[in-house]
């Protein structure tokens, strides 16, 4: 039997870096979250090993991302390009999922995209063309990630890398959620925009586990 698949999770002592890693701890993935304290990502390491009974550990941002086949990367919207130039020497040839959000407080629930248009076009100059970029989990709430069995809402993924696209589906489904083709890196706009509609709406109606998307008329096609 093949050793399971390593996979670092840049950002994992937030709420959604640690979604994301948990699920992919129960999915049987072998974890390593990283920080830019490599104390602080091992003490969350140990507590995401006791809530998963998975292998988890800690370790800095750039040692995470050496020690990983797939990089994700969960961190706010202000430390995005300086953690990605950060990693970028380790993450070269790898493919890197980025979930960051333009999210620019206190107005939160407003749309305010970068200059650049995206946070995926600030990550794609960050990393260079030798990483295989893919974004996605925009619109799922860190708490529907942390609740048990599958989630009902859509992960949207984009990247002009296809087969990287499919490799992440893949993983999305293996973490109890339904992954949908996108289209290319450019079209993370759309979703990343869409965090601060979400946002709006769970304030208005005062959803508790973060409202989500899903696609209607796929039926169980990926």
């Amino acid at each position: 039997m093949s050793a399971p698949m390593v996979i670092a999770v840049i950002g994992a002592t937030g709420a959604l870096g640690g979604g994301i890693a948990a699920r992919l701890a129960k999915a049987g993935y072998e974890v390593v979250l990283g920080s830019r304290d490599a104390a602080r990502a091992e003490a969350a390491a140990e507590a995401l090993r006791a809530e998963t009974g998975g292998a988890v550990s800690g370790a800095s941002n750039l040692a995470a991302a050496e020690r990983a086949e797939i990089v994700f990367v969960s961190v706010p919207f202000a430390s995005q390009a300086a953690t990605l130039a950060e990693i970028a020497p380790a993450a070269q040839g790898k493919i890197v999922v980025d979930a960051t959000v333009p999210l620019v407080p206190p107005k939160v629930a407003r749309v305010q995209l970068p200059p650049e248009g995206s946070a995926a076009a600030i990550a794609e100059a960050a990393l260079g063309a030798g990483v295989r970029l893919v974004t996605g989990f925009h619109n799922v709430s860190a708490a529907k990630l942390r609740g048990e069995g599958a989630v009902g809402c859509d992960v949207l993924v984009f990247g002009d890398d296809v087969a990287a696209r499919d490799v992440v589906i893949d993983l999305v489904g293996a973490m109890g959620l339904r992954g949908v083709h996108g289209g290319p890196l450019a079209n993370s706009a759309a979703a990343e925009a869409m965090t601060s509609v979400l946002i709006a709406i769970n304030r208005r109606y005062k959803v508790a586990d973060g409202a989500g998307l899903r696609i209607t008329g796929l039926g169980d096609a990926d």
